[in-house]
């Protein structure tokens, strides 16, 4: 057992009856607490690199701590589907995860909203078709006969919103496109087209500005030529079984964070690392309703179908 009801008692105390920038004092054996550290994963959103995925979200862990005393430990998961297995079995607190990951894992019972990003007063993003500069497209129908590169069959922008987006459009993804490939993540993706492997590509534009950014890519070797209609922004999620307790200071850390005046800006980061206003914990496993719709056109079958295409290529 991690921890006991004085614990609990001892830690909303504390945590509530402090001023929002003091350093908090969290027992050991609390979940948070420096000796009982609560663990995070995150998806491999920056091509699977540690450093780089890591780069992103340490600001605004390292600002929830600063302001509520909680302690983390951030890891980086192999692949989308070994952060899924950290939540199931229960070695895995909390996890940043795409839309269509959280809720494969909510499906399991081991998973629950924790907060999500705010920009300009939303909680969206958008997911993207790319290609080269030389190559432009009308309709989703221009996609018949060409090659794609596409993420993790378990990333909502890499994957779900592209394939349900071709599917509504009356495309096979698997009969109608000449090559496909699943490189295992955005970067991976916008990469495999920058290199002349295929002829588009699908990823967030999270994903793509990041790369123009750090000088990944240029504007002369890949463009957005589709976007699609706004996604729910990528939750952080917990574990059910995280105390009550834990559950609200953690929701309440998140919300509040960007009011403490010793938390730069620039450390309030959401997926990509881009620098965003707040967070905000008001989500609900309804807030992924389009995103379901999405994932129910994408069936088990159609994901076997596309693995095997991707392979034989």
């Amino acid at each position: 057992m991690r921890l006991t009801l004085s614990h609990f008692t001892l830690l909303f105390f504390i945590v509530f009856s402090l001023p929002l920038h003091a350093e908090k004092i969290v027992e050991d054996a609390v979940p948070g607490s420096v000796t009982t550290p609560l663990r995070v994963m995150l998806v491999p959103t920056d091509g699977g690199t540690e450093s780089g995925t890591k780069a992103d979200f340490e600001p605004i862990f390292n600002a929830v701590s600063k302001t509520s005393g909680l302690h983390f430990e951030l890891r980086v998961g192999q692949s989308y589907a070994a952060v899924a297995e950290g939540m199931v079995a229960g070695l895995v607190d909390i996890a940043f995860v795409g839309p269509t990951l959280y809720l494969t894992i909510a499906k399991r019972g081991a998973a629950e909203p924790l907060a999500v990003a705010v920009l300009n007063g939303e909680s969206v993003y958008y997911a993207g078709f790319f290609a080269n500069p030389k190559n432009s497209i009308t309709s989703l129908d221009d996609l018949r006969g060409k090659s794609m590169a596409f993420g993790d069959v378990n990333s909502s922008s890499s994957f779900t919103i592209q394939i349900g987006m071709l599917l509504s459009a009356g495309i096979d993804p698997v009969h109608d496109l000449n090559k496909v490939m699943l490189t295992g993540s955005h970067a991976n993706s916008l990469n495999a087209l920058a290199q002349g492997h295929v002829e588009f590509a699908a990823a967030s534009f999270n994903s793509y500005q990041k790369a123009l950014d750090n000088d990944v890519l240029t504007q002369d070797e890949v463009v957005p030529v589709a976007r699609s209609l706004p996604i729910p922004y990528p939750p952080f999620i917990m574990s059910p079984s995280l105390p009550n307790e834990v559950k609200n200071l953690l929701r309440d850390s998140f919300d509040r964070v960007h009011e403490n005046k010793e938390i730069t800006p620039e450390m309030i980061r959401g997926f990509g690392g881009i620098i965003v206003d707040r967070y905000s914990s008001k989500i609900t496993h309804e807030t992924f309703a389009s995103v379901q719709d999405m994932l129910d056109l994408v069936t088990p079958i159609v994901k076997g179908d596309l693995l095997k295409k991707s392979a034989n290529n």
